[in-house]
Parts: structure tokens; C-alpha cells; sequence
């Protein structure tokens, strides 16, 4: 991912302050040209705190965002924004057939960060099987996409546009972010599936036919047990990585991220089954909110990781992105003391193991 060894990242999202949530709020009255202006210095400062903290790789937060999936509905047509009944959250549902809206919609965070930095940028798009999971009804739905899984091919061909574009705007990496994937690592989550062998299957097809043949830029999957819903008190999915392991070695990228943090995450021995020239992003940064990990404690978990994989195979980043809904506190300022640490531990490790 960089020339240096153990490069350091964040996974995506950074915790949107009161007056950045206000800024993408539905009733916000600030719009056009004064809301680019205001948005565009909110970001000029999370680049200044990863850059602070020491990062390689930058992102822009995903601070444009309403929602990091909700993207999908400035991409194409076909989608009817709303609230969830059932807990008041934003609710993007597919209504109609998709067509494009606005190709280049995530490669424009991309022209405005590389104004800001000269570090390595990632991007970061949905995967097509998360889509499928969060926004397409049974009820709602069915006039368009009577099966999910119809849906959720109509989304490749939009995703797949954004990454060629993502990639011709120059950025280092782009990120699939496949959380929905990675739940099949929890038995209680395949014991909801008719074929959990099948789906699991299907979510990494569908992830292939977007970055397939794709040159130019380093291709990368997140996978993630929603590390950040903790912060929500939601669901903590727990199981090592065996149940999904022929699918991430089917995976058509050089990148997969996978958390190692949270109890239950399994052994990193898996690594040695994973395909040789597949770099892992390491999980090795907690984002649960109060927990700080020490230097000391991120190096202990990478040289873990080395037992089984190659020090020029590893990048140092959180198990997941920091800004877990926009109902979630989240400190800015406890983020960035993570991340200064997760710098510390990667100037300790190549200390100790450059040539």
C-alpha cells in the first residue's frame, strides 16, 4: 500500500462533529455554494488531524455523506429516502429499475481531497450484497425487484462506474466495503439463511464484477463484524474467519481488511491460508468508544500477525470506521490520540524490522 513497511490508515469514516451532522442534516437550510464552502473546511481539518496523528493513507472522513451506503442513492435513480418505522434511523429503500444520476458523485471527494494533501488517498464505495441486505423491501420493493438478488446485480454495473472513475481521478486505493460478507463468520447469522454457502458465494461474485479487470489503482475489500455498532450497543458478531475462507480467497483484489481487536475475532493463523499476494489490512486499533490501545499493546497485536504472514503483506488500521451512524458519539479527540498511538506502534515496528 506504501513504500514504507507497516503503512498506517484509517478504514474510512472519521466521527462527524455536532456542526458537520447539522451541515448534512435533512433540515439544514445552508445549501449550494455556502454549504461547499463550509463542508470543504470541515474536511480541510480531518485531513490536518490524520496528517497530525502521522497516517500514510488519508480519507476525507466520508464527511460528504449522509450515509456510507446511502451514497448509492446520488449514483443512480430508483430509491426513496426515508425513516426506518421501526427506529427513526434514515431508511433508503429501492422503489424503482436504477439508472445513473450522478456517475462521479464519489470521485468529486476525491478531486477535492487530493487539493488538500500530498499523502496516499483511499476511496471507499459499497459492496453490491450490502446494498441488497439494507435497502431492498420485501413490500416496497417488489414492483421493481421482485428478488433481492436482481437488485443487487443492477447495483454492480453503477458501483463498478464509480471505482473506474475513482481510479481515473487518481486515487491510490479503493475500498469495497463488505460488512454484510463478513457476518458469515457468525453461525447464528448462517442458521438465517436458507444456503449461507450460497450467499456468502453470491456477495463475493458480485464484489468481483465490480472490480474485475480494473488497472490502475490498488482494490481492496473491508470486511468488518460492525465493530462500530458497538457503539450503538448493538450486535457483537463473533466467529473466526474459517466459515468465509474459500470466499476472501476468491476475491479478486490485493487488499482485504479484517478485525482483530474484539474478542471472538479468531486466530490470525488464517492468514496463512489466504492467497500470497493479498496484503491485509490489520485490524489492530480498537474503535469501541473508551478504549485506548497503548503503542505498545497495537505492536503486540501485529507481531502476533507476524507469526503467520510477511511484514511487507501488513498495513496498521482500526477494525472499522469511526463514525458508526449518525447517532453515535463519538470523541474527535480520543480518535485522534488512537490514531497517533497506531503511528507510534508502526515507527517501534520498522525500527525493529527494516533491513
Amino acid at each position: 500500500m506504501a513504500d514504507v513497511l507497516f503503512p498506517t490508515s484509517v478504514i474510512g469514516s472519521l466521527p462527524r462533529p455536532q456542526f458537520v451532522k447539522d451541515l448534512i442534516a435533512d433540515d439544514c437550510l445552508i445549501q449550494g455554494d455556502e454549504y461547499r464552502r463550509l463542508m470543504g473546511d470541515a474536511i480541510r481539518a480531518a485531513v490536518a488531524l490524520q496528517e497530525t496523528a502521522g497516517l500514510d493513507v488519508i480519507t476525507d472522513g466520508e464527511w460528504w455523506r449522509k450515509s456510507y451506503i446511502g451514497v448509492i442513492a446520488e449514483l443512480a435513480h430508483g430509491f426513496q429516502l426515508g425513516r426506518n418505522p421501526a427506529d427513526g434511523r434514515p431508511w433508503t429503500v429501492v422503489v424503482d429499475k436504477l439508472s445513473p444520476k450522478q456517475p462521479g458523485f464519489i470521485a468529486q471527494e476525491i478531486r477535492f481531497l487530493k487539493r488538500l494533501t500530498e499523502r496516499k488517498l483511499k476511496a471507499t464505495v459499497p459492496a453490491p450484497a450490502l446494498l441488497g441486505e439494507r435497502m431492498w423491501d420485501p413490500v416496497k420493493s417488489a414492483k421493481a425487484y421482485p428478488k433481492r438478488e436482481d437488485f443487487v446485480r443492477d447495483c454492480v454495473p453503477i458501483i463498478r462506474r464509480e471505482v473506474e472513475l475513482l481510479r481515473d481521478e487518481g486515487v491510490s486505493i479503493v475500498q469495497v466495503d463488505d460488512p454484510h460478507l463478513c457476518l458469515f463468520v457468525d453461525p447464528r447469522v448462517r442458521s438465517q439463511y436458507e444456503d449461507a454457502e450460497r450467499a456468502s458465494d453470491f456477495a463475493v461474485d458480485m464484489d468481483n464484477q465490480v472490480v474485475d479487470g480494473i488497472k490502475g489503482v490498488k482494490l481492496a475489500v473491508h470486511l468488518c463484524r460492525r465493530a462500530g455498532a458497538r457503539a450503538r450497543g448493538e450486535a457483537d458478531h463473533r466467529g473466526g474467519y474459517d466459515p468465509i475462507l474459500s470466499q476472501l480467497s476468491r476475491l479478486k483484489v490485493d487488499h482485504i481488511t479484517m478485525e482483530f481487536t474484539s474478542p471472538g475475532a479468531g486466530d490470525m493463523s488464517v492468514f496463512k491460508r489466504l492467497p500470497e499476494h493479498v496484503e491485509i489490512g490489520l485490524g489492530c486499533v480498537s474503535c469501541q468508544p473508551g478504549q485506548i490501545d497503548s503503542a505498545g499493546t497495537i505492536v503486540e497485536r501485529v507481531e502476533t500477525a507476524l507469526k503467520h504472514i510477511a511484514p511487507e503483506r501488513i498495513t496498521l488500521n482500526p477494525d472499522c470506521g469511526f463514525a458508526p451512524g449518525s447517532a453515535a458519539e463519538v470523541s474527535l479527540d480520543e480518535v485522534y490520540t488512537k490514531l497517533k498511538n497506531e503511528v507510534a506502534a508502526a515507527e517501534r515496528l520498522r525500527e525493529k524490522y527494516s533491513n
